[in-house]
Order: structure tokens, then C-alpha cells, then sequence
């Protein structure tokens, strides 16, 4: 094992079951770490979230922030530009593998619901983390004064691309359809920008690069057209992708982790939140309230690895911080 850390618990996506997983397993005090490879996951393609309790408009983008924020204040760290590629036990620890290293946790919870599609380009797997990117968010001020992309379609690439044009120079927007689609205000700003070259109709072919992303090969109806690039955003929707869970955890024919009402799989440890869980109610609020309960029953399941009862974590108990510590 390569992890020089092990966590309490390890969480798997920063949407928002994620996100509150961490803020109620870090207000536990539990060592939290968060794996994701984008902040807010689906979340943040909705503009205007109108019916989360007690606010009464924000955009999905702002409340992964305010979360994440939250987390951030009682520990929680966050690693960003990172895919689980694997999961196994050794011991009492789970070793989580990932495209940036080995993380060791007590611990761990399923949060990361649908992920960012992939292009399935040569190269895209070589050059993650190393110029390849799947959050405008986390990501577009790396690229500050040097020429980048977004690969992208639809509403989320039109908002990449404008977010990405703030920083780098040029800023490519490559996209498959003949139009650009999105809210209006935001194309016109983007059309705006002298900085912005925008290439419809257009299919990437491969990322190229030595240790980095240094070039992308695009095709434009008949012309085949090499750019040169230092990083590479994709904003292509998002797809379930639980492949690297068979066998180990029990999942239905869709794919989805199946959960108890607790929040916790078929193994011992490991807990599941959000949309990769059987849960029909696929809603912002829904997955919050189950990041909350996965992470609350990994706390009493270290709890029981000490010997230790069970506690019911309500507002009240809350109160009596001093008879929570593990």
C-alpha cells in the first residue's frame, strides 16, 4: 500500500450526497477525504434550483460551493481531477486506486453518482490530470494566458467555454453540433470574446502530448486540423459508471449500488449515496438527506469497531459534542 494516510472515511464524488457527507462526517471529527473529478457534479448544470428547503433560488453551482465550503471549515479535504479506478480490502483498510495515487480509509462512501462522459479518444486516459479535465470549474484558471479547449455540447459546454475564455488565450471551443446552444446572454458574451475560436461541426480524433497535453487533432468536415493546446476540458454530460464495483459490491441490473435504509451495501464499510444508489427519487434534496445518513452510519460503524454503542446523531445530541468523539 501506497497511501501514507488512512482516513476515517473516504467519500467518492463532491455532488451534492457527497458533499454533505463530508460536512457531517467532518463535524463528527472524522479524518474526511473527497475524491472527485468535479465539484458539483450534475448539480451544477441546473442554473436555477427553486425547491431546496429553506433557500429560495440559487444555482446549482452556488450550493455546491456553499457545501463544499462548510466541509472545508471542519476538515474535509478534497482532491479534484481524480477517477476511482479500483477499490480493495487489505486488513481493516480499503485501498482506494486512482488516477492520482492510492488512498487509504476506514471507511468509504459512494457518492460520485452519474460521471463526467468521457471521449474515448487516444490519449484521454494517458494525459487525466495531466491537461485533461472534466471541471471547468476546478480547472480553468490553470490555464491562465496559454491556449486551451473545451470539448463540449449543449448548455454545459457553452458555460465551460465562457468560463474558460476568462483565463486562456486562445480559448477553442470544439463541438460536434453546427449551432451553439445554450441561454442566450451567455452566447452572445461568449461570440463576443476575440480571445474565443470556436470550431463546430467538429470531432476531436486524440489528445497528444509528452508528459502533458501539448496538442489536440481535430477534424472539421473534411480537414483534419492539429491545435495547440496545454489543457483539455471536456464537457460531455454525464453517464453511470459502476463497472469497477461488480463483485464487489451487490448492484442491480442498472448498475446501481443497492442500499438499506441506512445508507450501507452488501460490504462491510462501505456506504452509498446519491444517484448510484437504487433510491428512485433522483433530487437534489433526496441525495443530500442520503449523503447525510451514509455518513452518519459510517460513524457509528467505527464506533462499532471499537466496541462502542451506537449513537443516535440528532440536534440534540449535537449539543453534547464531548460523548460523540470516537
Amino acid at each position: 500500500m501506497n497511501a501514507t494516510k488512512v482516513y476515517d472515511t473516504i467519500i467518492v464524488g463532491a455532488g451534492i450526497a457527497g458533499l454533505s457527507a463530508a460536512l457531517y462526517a467532518s463535524r463528527q471529527k472524522l479524518s474526511t477525504l473527497v475524491l472527485s473529478k468535479d465539484l458539483g457534479g450534475q448539480l451544477t448544470l441546473t442554473d436555477l434550483i427553486e425547491n431546496y428547503p429553506g433557500i429560495e433560488s440559487t444555482s446549482g453551482l452556488s450550493l455546491a460551493q456553499k457545501i463544499e465550503k462548510q466541509a472545508k471549515k471542519f476538515g474535509a479535504e478534497f482532491v479534484y481531477g481524480e477517477e476511482v479506478k479500483e477499490i480493495k480490502e487489505e486488513n481493516d483498510t480499503f485501498i482506494i486506486k486512482g488516477i492520482k495515487g492510492e488512498y487509504g480509509g476506514r471507511t468509504v462512501i459512494l457518492a460520485f453518482g452519474k460521471t463526467p462522459r468521457e471521449l474515448n479518444v487516444p490519449g484521454e486516459q494517458e494525459f487525466k490530470g495531466k491537461g485533461v479535465s472534466y471541471c471547468a470549474i476546478c480547472d480553468a484558471a490553470f490555464f491562465k494566458g496559454k491556449p486551451a479547449a473545451v470539448i463540449g455540447e449543449g448548455e454545459p459546454g457553452i458555460e465551460a467555454i465562457e468560463l474558460l475564455s476568462n483565463y486562456a488565450n486562445p480559448a477553442y471551443y470544439i463541438t460536434s453540433s453546427p449551432h451553439l446552444s445554450g441561454e442566450e446572454e451567455i452566447i452572445k458574451r461568449v461570440l463576443s470574446k476575440p480571445n474565443v475560436k470556436i470550431f463546430p461541426s467538429s470531432k476531436v480524433l486524440e489528445i497528444r502530448g509528452n508528459s502533458k497535453v501539448e496538442e489536440i487533432l481535430i477534424k472539421r468536415e473534411k480537414e483534419i486540423v492539429p491545435l495547440k493546446v496545454d489543457g483539455v476540458i471536456i464537457e460531455m454530460g454525464y453517464v453511470l459508471k459502476t463497472e469497477f464495483l461488480k463483485g464487489f459490491v451487490e448492484l442491480n441490473d442498472k448498475g446501481e449500488v443497492i442500499v438499506d435504509e441506512l445508507g450501507r451495501t452488501s460490504k462491510d464499510g462501505i456506504f452509498a449515496a446519491g444517484d448510484i444508489t437504487q433510491t428512485p427519487y433522483k433530487q437534489a434534496v433526496v441525495a443530500a438527506a442520503e449523503g447525510v445518513k451514509a455518513a452518519l452510519s459510517a460513524y457509528n460503524y467505527l464506533r462499532s469497531k471499537k466496541g462502542l454503542p451506537p449513537v443516535n446523531v440528532d440536534w440534540k445530541a449535537e449539543k453534547k459534542k464531548v460523548s460523540l468523539r470516537l
